[in-house]
């Protein structure tokens, strides 16, 4: 048996990505109801990369940088973050951020409650419309691929994995970058923010190689929650067929010499 492919993916309001190691794949359910596929390329930079600081920030990079092409080849597609009420929950996070900041209130506190408040664009547009429903179909079809069974809607590498880790490594480094001179502390946060991310991508790939520790369960317990109770629901056959669709293209395009 060929060993499987190393699968990502990400759910759209009509429809779903799936990555690979070197392609992706989008498949959308059109307001006429017509299933439509793209699928393409990635820019490999991760594998050329050794420095655990900026290892999981170039790998991220790389699983988002391809999507400008994807909108050109399918402009149907409905990116998570594309709708007016994401937006506008943008704008008011970032504001309520910088008032949470000028509170005079421990340092750890402030920081905790501005990594807090960051989650709600995610959350709103998990939220709207049939994401939650596409979201559920991605782990739906990678798991049943990846384990060769029917799968359940929650997938053990989900970003929202990262949630826990990121939330208390990004506290930590803006109380650290905090402390900086006035003059350096943009800088420093924008270093705290890059180390979050490197460190939460590490201890994420440190759980998914070791599943069966109990630090590894607990980390994961908070994302297995969020999917479940929140990021996801369950698909109608129309959306498990979009995302097997755009899985079939992607795996035929992993298996074609680039």
């Amino acid at each position: 048996m060929s060993p499987k492919v190393r699968l990502g993916g990400m759910a759209l309001g009509n429809g779903v990505l799936v990555h690979g190691p070197t392609s992706w794949a989008c498949a959308v359910r059109t307001q006429s109801g017509e299933l439509k596929v793209a699928s393409g390329r990635k820019d490999v930079l991760a594998p050329g990369v050794s420095s655990p600081f900026l290892r999981g920030p170039v790998r991220l990079f790389e699983s988002v940088a391809f999507l400008p092409r994807l909108k050109r080849a399918l402009p149907e597609a409905r990116l998570p973050f594309e709708s007016t009420r994401t937006i506008g929950v943008v704008a008011l996070t970032a504001a309520l951020s910088g008032g949470v900041r000028r509170l005079r209130l421990n340092a750890g506190v402030v920081e905790a409650l501005a990594s807090l408040l960051a989650l709600a664009p995610a959350l709103a547009s998990l939220r709207e419309g049939s994401l939650a429903n596409y979201h559920g179909a991605e782990h739906i079809a990678i798991g049943t691929y990846e384990h060769e069974n029917q799968a359940a809607k929650e997938h053990e590498r989900c970003g929202s994995h990262l949630i826990g880790p990121m939330l208390a490594a990004g506290t930590i480094g803006n109380v650290l970058a905090g402390r900086a001179p006035a003059r350096y502390r943009a800088a420093a946060r924008a270093v705290a923010s890059v180390g979050a991310i490197a460190l939460s991508t590490e201890v994420f790939t440190w759980m998914t190689r070791n599943p069966d520790r109990r630090l590894a369960r607990v980390l994961a317990r908070p994302g297995h929650e969020l999917q479940h109770r929140i990021a996801t629901a369950e698909p109608t056959a129309a959306q498990l067929e979009v995302a097997e669709a755009a899985l079939q293209a992607c795996l035929a395009l992993e298996a074609t010499p680039a």
